[in-house]
């Protein structure tokens, strides 16, 4: 008979998910040994044992079908297993299964069905057979109207990747506005979107500068304001997309390009490979002399 007590310590031996151990043992009659090797045999113990690892390389994708986009990135321990060509099959996957499915989020799209598996099991096996942790890090799906226009760019082969929806325009401003997104790194469309704190805590850091400058002391109040104004403008400016300069025209603003391609820019998403992630920074000198004498 098979416990949930042998569920458990097969878990914590080999880190596999509760199903598959119970199937594992199922199989095996409630071996725990065996079900080890089995779980190894069919991968997913080893998959498992990788999960602790860092992965921060590996590629993004955007898509656009019709009316419906997908921007998502997938993470490899290295960039050279983000060459791999099973790699590159498992993002064609993925990519059909988000814009087919639409999810709302990872964990929505690790359970959409992927030819009678989950898409989990699916990023799960290709742990396994590539040798390095997959994970599916993010996901957007956008939908747009009928008189909107998807614009989509993935710089070197997916290390970055941007999505833009226009009101109007067309299909080439579109993807300028992509190209343009990718290349600047903008957090917001225009001013109006930026939240109040962001505005308040660069106003704060320009006080606090012209206190300590010397040569705008005695100035009336009025022309403070109007330089701490001035420096926040300047200083925020590149954040907001319509602000930047045209990366194809640097004396045309994005607000003059879009205005005069009869467009609007409605939602941008950028994702940069790795992003936020906190790459480990390996000893070779210490991992060897721990292994060597148990330090």
């Amino acid at each position: 008979m098979i416990t949930a007590q042998n569920v458990k310590e097969l878990r914590e031996k080999t880190g596999a998910g509760m199903m598959d151990c119970k199937k594992a043992l199922t199989e095996c009659d409630g071996d725990i040994t065996k079900a080890i090797d089995w779980l190894r045999e069919k991968g997913i113990a080893k998959a498992a044992k990788k999960s602790d690892r860092i992965a921060a390389e590996g590629l993004s994708r955007v898509a656009a079908e019709g009316n419906v986009a997908a921007i998502f990135e997938v993470n490899s321990e290295t960039d050279f297993v983000a060459k791999n060509e099973q790699f590159l099959t498992l993002l064609d996957t993925i990519q059909s299964a988000l814009l087919k499915n639409k999810p709302a989020s990872v964990e929505e799209a690790m359970k959409l069905d992927v030819n009678g598996e989950t898409l989990e099991t699916v990023v799960t096996s290709a742990t396994a057979t590539i040798g390095e942790k997959i994970s599916l890090r993010r996901v957007s799906v956008v939908e747009k109207a009928d008189n909107e226009v998807f614009g989509t760019y993935m710089h070197m082969g997916g290390k970055i990747s941007a999505l833009a929806v226009l009101n109007g325009g067309s299909a080439e401003v579109a993807k300028d506005i992509a190209m343009q997104v990718a290349s600047m790194a903008p957090t917001y469309i225009s001013r109006d979107d930026m939240p109040k704190d962001v505005v308040d805590h660069e106003r704060a850091v320009q006080m606090e500068i012209l206190k300590n400058d010397e040569k705008l002391a005695g100035k009336p109040e009025k022309v403070l304001q109007g330089i701490i104004e001035g420096r926040v403008s300047k200083n925020l400016k590149d954040m907001c997309l319509i602000e930047q300069e045209f990366f194809k025209n640097p004396d045309q603003k994005i607000a003059q390009y879009v205005k005069e391609a009869g467009a609007e820019v409605k939602s941008f998403i950028r994702y940069a490979v790795g992003e936020g992630i906190e790459k480990r920074e390996d000893n070779f000198a210490e991992e060897v002399m721990s292994q060597a004498f148990g330090k």
